[in-house]
């Protein structure tokens, strides 16, 4: 199918429209968990955290994020994925306001908390909605449009960051207590509230989105199913056709009962996504992401020069990424796993090494940025752009809010543990064993991507549940 066939038979422009506004909630969770990057050193300085305490404070949203998995998948079935997206919406903006006003550090984690329910939650429902209102051809490149959000989200929390560190050191009192101590005197507080107003744009933007046509048509409701598809496809076969479709992935037994998950294929399909999503964590990625600045600075940079070089990781994050959404569906999920994680190895082994001989070589800080922006390219282009992707998709309707919830907890878990023992990885194993470790780690998520993972470029959804029921 084409472009010129696409828009015979449907309105391209109003997908597009509607996978970018469900991929602003990407944006919100790129920028809450990125965030956090410039606040480390002010807080813990603030606040008199040891390396154990830092973890705490890095990892406390991934605690809110682990519960936010749990229950998306359930809301989202239970009232639609529309509702859902709105829930954390709200969970995002408190957060964002309670951390730019906490009192003590108990209120300032239990906000960070709040927000992790909201990236729990977001992290879920939003490629899985994409993926439910997609063409089949560009469903790759739909949802890399959620992952497109979550970079550029990570780019603006890393310019936010070093704009308002630079306002700070430069424009002396504001007047007015509060904006003083907002922008000034503890401007970590600015960084982590500005979140506020894409969280409340996010908010307002949801009300234009229609409910998935997948979803209203599991819960019996097929005339409003008809209706949204209706607005997607603008050809009365291929609505007939996506209906057929639907009905016969779906047994009116079998809606919603958790047994399901207990089937053999399907279990075998959750314990795969699972393993991937977990694994995906160990590989460096978040490492790079939460403590960039910090390994920055312990290789001799200020922390000034940290946040900059942090801004040209994120600018490669998005331009990669914008990459992967125009190759995704033509190369395949498959193949740029296998180029990318053999490019992430190569450069986790050269990163270690410069940790080991800069001294010794007198080695250049920006030959650590260059290699730490090819590690991001090759993150970028493989399991950043096809994890989510793959997650939205490799799971059959009748269980996909269920298994995604179960593949987000381990997602989230992974991010957790790897947050939590990041400071104590970098100070016990020191930065070239930390990034040895995560090397090796790459390896048996390369395996199961090989032999486990069945290629799903070009598949509808029910071809790709097909596959797992044989």
């Amino acid at each position: 199918m084409n472009l010129d066939q696409i828009g015979k038979e449907g309105n391209l422009g109003y997908v597009v429209f509607i996978s970018a506004v469900a991929a602003l909630g990407g944006f919100l969770f790129g920028y809450d968990t990125a965030v956090i990057s410039g606040t480390i050193t002010m807080v813990a300085s603030q606040f008199e955290l040891d390396s154990v305490l830092q973890g705490w404070y890095v990892s406390s949203a991934l605690i809110g994020s682990i519960g936010g998995v749990l229950v998306a998948g359930y809301i989202s079935d239970l009232i639609g994925r529309k509702k859902a997206m709105l829930i954390s919406s709200v969970f995002f903006f408190v957060s964002a306001v309670g951390c730019a006003l906490a009192t003590d550090m108990l209120q300032l984690v239990l906000f960070r908390i709040c927000g992790g329910i909201g990236i729990g939650m977001i992290s879920i429902i939003s490629p899985m909605y994409i993926s439910e209102i997609a063409f089949a051809k560009y469903r790759g490149a739909m949802v890399t449009l959620y992952q497109l959000a979550i970079t550029v989200g990570f780019l603006a929390a890393y310019l936010v960051n070093f704009e308002l560190l630079d306002f700070s050191d430069s424009v002396g009192q504001l007047e007015g207590s509060q904006w003083n101590k907002l922008l000034v005197e503890e401007v970590w507080r600015g960084m982590l509230g500005m979140e506020a107003f894409p969280a409340l744009l996010f908010l307002l933007m949801v009300f234009l989105l229609p409910e998935s046509p997948r979803w209203l048509f599991f819960r019996g409701d097929e005339n409003k199913s008809t209706m949204v598809l209706g607005k997607i496809y603008s050809s009365p076969a291929k609505i007939q056709e996506e209906v057929h479709e639907m009905k016969l992935s779906l047994g009116e037994a079998d809606k919603g009962n958790w047994r399901l998950l207990l089937r053999p294929n399907f279990l075998k399909a959750i314990l795969i996504g699972a393993a991937v999503a977990i694994l995906g964590q160990f590989m460096g990625v978040n490492a790079v992401l939460y403590y960039g600045p910090t390994i920055f600075e312990q290789s001799g940079m200020s922390g000034g020069d940290a946040l900059f070089y942090q801004v040209f990781v994120g600018g490669v994050n998005v331009l990669t990424t914008i990459l992967a959404l125009y190759i995704i569906d033509k190369v395949g999920r498959k193949k740029l796993v296998y180029f990318g994680v053999t490019g992430m190895i190569l450069t986790l082994l050269l990163i270690s090494g410069y940790f080991v001989k800069a001294s010794e070589w007198n080695i250049p800080s920006y030959v650590l940025l260059i290699l730490f922006l090819a590690y991001v390219f090759f993150t970028a282009i493989s399991i950043s752009a096809v994890i989510f992707v793959l997650l939205s998709e490799m799971y059959p309707t009748k269980i996909r809010g269920m298994a995604m919830s179960i593949a987000g907890f381990s997602l989230w878990t992974g991010t957790f543990i790897v947050g939590q023992l990041t400071p104590w990885l970098l100070e016990v194993l020191s930065p070239q064993g930390t990034f040895v470790l995560f090397a090796v780690m790459c390896f048996p998520y390369m395996y199961i991507i090989w032999k486990l993972v069945p290629e799903t470029t070009g598949k509808t959804l029910e071809e790709i549940e097909r596959f797992w029921e044989q």
